[in-house]
């Protein structure tokens, strides 16, 4: 005898966890959103469940994400990177001059993520999720190291070192392309946290700083919204794959720890 038994009923709990980048002004020329999920999500239909609001609430119809090329996911499939169409990000090229930027000084609006994208498990998530923005100047110039602030901890304790930024940071990419080194140029382990806004990054260390001199490590692919990276403006021919082509470099920024 064959036996089928039914799929439990079970609550939709899978929400929107976070939405990168957290503040309300983004720069004409934004370049991404991450948006992270609470649980893994299923795969395949994504574009299907996201819209983009004018300031009026209508869905503009031609929505200027990138779909060509596939879902990015991360490896539990948590985060999901919406990246806009490069085309209707850079000035030169086409489908900007044609349609014009993706989006426009000024102008508000809202990100949608409707209830019905399911999770890993095929349950809808538990609620819409909505972003509304408004879109600011474009931000077309390299980041200045110059212009970072270094606040270093106290030795004997495990306070966390800080960096500020003048203007908000590509969350992911900030999570991976900063280290603290010692002296004898070990990576100081430990606990990271960004905030404010992700003008801040922050390292707890597992045991108590020690005096002496460190450095602050900077890889170069770290980015600001508009995909603008430490010396040089964002630039298309980089897009593909932008995390994973470059070539990693770094410059250091020294500190010390009294």
């Amino acid at each position: 005898k064959t036996v089928e038994i039914p799929k439990p009923v079970v609550a939709p709990s899978t929400v929107v966890a976070n939405a990168y980048p957290s503040a309300n002004v983004l720069p004409e020329n934004q370049l991404k959103f991450y948006i992270h999920f609470s649980a893994s999500m299923s795969q395949g239909d994504a574009f299907d469940h996201i819209a983009l609001l004018d300031e009026s609430g209508r869905t503009i119809e031609e929505p200027p994400f990138l779909i060509r090329g596939g879902e990015l996911w991360d490896r539990e499939f948590r985060r999901f990177t919406l990246f806009f169409d490069p085309g209707r990000v850079k000035r030169d090229l086409g489908p900007s001059m044609e349609l014009g930027p993706a989006l426009q000084e000024g102008k508000r609006y809202t990100l949608v993520i409707d209830s019905k994208w399911k999770d890993a498990e095929g349950n809808p998530l538990k609620q819409e999720f909505r972003k509304t923005f408004t879109a600011g100047p474009p931000d077309r110039k390299p980041l200045d190291l110059d212009m970072w602030r270094i606040i270093p901890p106290r030795s004997g304790t495990l306070e966390p070192f800080a960096v500020e930024f003048p203007e908000v940071m590509d969350h992911a990419i900030l999570l991976r392309e900063l280290d603290i080194l010692d002296a004898t140029e070990k990576v100081i382990e430990g606990a990271v946290a960004i905030d404010r806004g992700e003008t801040r990054w922050q390292l707890t260390p597992v045991t108590p700083w020690r005096k002496g001199a460190y450095t602050l490590q900077v890889g170069t692919n770290t980015a600001d919204l508009a995909g603008n990276m430490v010396g040089r403006p964002f630039e298309v021919d980089l897009f593909e794959k932008i995390d994973e082509r470059i070539i990693r470099q770094t410059r250091n920024l020294k500190f010390n720890i009294e």
